[in-house]
């Protein structure tokens, strides 16, 4: 198992200030990073390589859409330039040295219709992420798309549906991002929606209920590295921890004493809590 922390704790403003945190996080000894690529100009993300690589950090990447960036829009154009603004994301990957573009970026973040998805727009969908994994496979990333809340997307706000859609896209190159935090608001049963996902899985964000350190909150913890062990997922463990330096995430009380308190509490107890055991008659759920 290896283990990686997401920028996102200290907010959307990424670049080079942040330098002196990669060296904090590859000191407290995490392997990898999860770099949010906000800005799309590949170039941007050069010394960004430089750094990480002088640290030996691993790195994945990480977008997500917006209302003019909407992959479902009705607006032909929109989605057209949604699919083009992924693929200079997907370039960004290339140029950090990352093997992933994740996040949910198979809809817009916040946008609503105020009903379900529609048909078209799961169609929609569907066939902009499949052209999106064509793109990435020839640029030798794969994506890891992951499903939000219902508070904060509609197209796939649960595991069954994001199963479902990675399932219609049919792509190699198209995979999941597991994220405990919206597991915990929406599934019955976190560990069940793991086992369910199965070898699906290509990277997993561990956070708390109330986006804090890991292991302080009501997640049910047990339960899911019980499952990470039962689908013998062996993978990149990342904390996804965020603070009122991400206003996106309404959190406007303190909730830890320091970034680097919790990297250091929130590593520790997962390194605790994984099973490494090996597993018995590995059965994938589908």
């Amino acid at each position: 198992m290896k283990y990686s922390m997401n920028l996102l704790l200290w907010g959307t403003q990424v670049d080079e200030t942040l330098f002196p945190v990669l060296d904090l996080i590859q000191e407290i000894g995490f392997e990898g990073v999860e770099v949010p690529v906000f800005n799309p100009d590949p170039k941007y993300w050069e010394g960004w390589r430089k750094k990480l690589d002088a640290l030996g950090l691993h790195r994945e990447a990480d977008t997500f859409c917006g209302a003019d960036t909407n992959l479902i829009s009705p607006d032909s154009v929109i989605r057209a330039h949604a699919l083009e603004t992924l693929k200079r994301c997907v370039d960004c990957a290339v140029v950090l040295g990352a093997p992933r573009l994740m996040g949910p970026f198979n809809a817009a973040l916040g946008v609503f219709s105020g009903q379900p998805a529609t048909a078209d727009e799961w169609k929609w969908g569907v066939e902009g992420i499949y052209n999106l994994s064509e793109y990435a496979q020839q640029q030798g990333i794969s994506l890891g798309l992951e499903y939000l809340n219902r508070f904060e997307t509609y197209l796939t706000s649960c595991g069954d549906e994001l199963i479902r859609f990675v399932d219609e896209v049919n792509h190699p190159a198209c995979g999941i991002m597991f994220d405990t935090f919206h597991a915990n608001i929406e599934e019955k049963n976190t560990g069940e929606c793991i086992r369910t996902m199965g070898d699906r899985i290509s990277f997993i964000q561990l956070s708390e209920n109330d986006r804090s350190t890991p292991g302080k909150g009501n997640v049910d913890w047990p339960g899911v590295f019980d499952a990470i062990q039962a689908i013998g997922y062996d993978g990149w463990l990342s904390i996804e921890a965020f603070s009122p330096k991400l206003p996106a995430a309404n959190i406007w009380r303190k909730m830890f004493d320091s970034e680097e308190q919790l990297m250091r509490d929130g590593l520790d107890f997962i390194k605790k809590n994984v099973k490494t055991a090996p597993v018995q008659n590995h059965i994938v759920l589908s």
